[in-house]
């Protein structure tokens, strides 16, 4: 039960965030349908409902070109946009840095702490204190884990399934750094990108899922 508790709190705080957004994207929606007024009004209540304190800033509410992109369904998914679309993924795959040291892997227990922990980056946080990953709030990772999510696909076995091949280890490091990479209108937090995570914690994310000793592999 303890971890339990543990995702239930990330995931009320991840749900939180999901509900503001469909608000937002209701109201936007209804551009696409001749009114752009609602648009305006959408961002309106954005900008009212944000307020910069402590380390949460009023820059954390600016679209950055791939949120722009694929905040709109119509034009994310248009075939005039395609080509702009994988010119966006090869820039950002071109820019992800590989470990400094050269070793990708840390300790797989370490991985699970923080793939259970989906505390930080809010504004009671202290600017250097270590955020989690939350990874159980949209993937199923260890079997005995009762509350996970199916937003994303389930990471059981992932190593087991995959190996430790130079082209798994790189893909799986880049995927955790910025997964846009990959898929502009990925779900999936750009965790190097946007130093959610320090190189140290995503190392020991890849020893979670890559690592044979983890208990995902077993």
């Amino acid at each position: 039960m303890k971890h339990l508790s543990k995702n239930k709190r990330s995931a009320l705080s991840v749900g939180f965030s999901f509900g503001g957004l469909v608000v937002v994207t209701a109201l936007s929606g209804c551009a696409l349908f001749g009114n752009t007024d609602y648009s305006e009004r959408g961002h309106e209540v954005i900008k009212t409902s944000f307020r910069a304190e402590g380390i949460a800033g009023l820059d954390r509410i600016q679209q950055d070109s791939f949120q722009a992109l694929c905040s709109n369904p119509v034009a994310s998914q248009a075939k005039d946009t395609e080509a702009l679309r994988v010119s966006m993924q090869n820039k950002a795959l071109a820019a992800i840095a590989q470990p400094a040291d050269g070793n990708y892997f840390g300790d797989w227990k370490q991985g699970e702490k923080i793939a259970q922990s989906g505390r930080g980056a809010t504004w009671t946080d202290k600017a250097d204190a270590e955020n989690g990953g939350g990874c159980y709030n949209c993937h199923q990772i260890d079997k005995k884990e009762i509350s996970h999510g199916t937003i994303g696909p389930s990471l059981w076995n992932y190593g087991k399934l995959r190996g430790k091949s130079e082209p798994v280890v790189q893909y799986t490091w880049n995927r955790l750094n910025n997964s846009k990479a990959y898929n502009a209108c990925s779900n999936m937090p750009r965790f190097g990108h946007n130093k959610v995570l320090t190189e140290q914690q995503l190392k020991h994310l890849m020893a979670l899922l890559l690592d044979p000793a983890s208990p995902v592999n077993q």
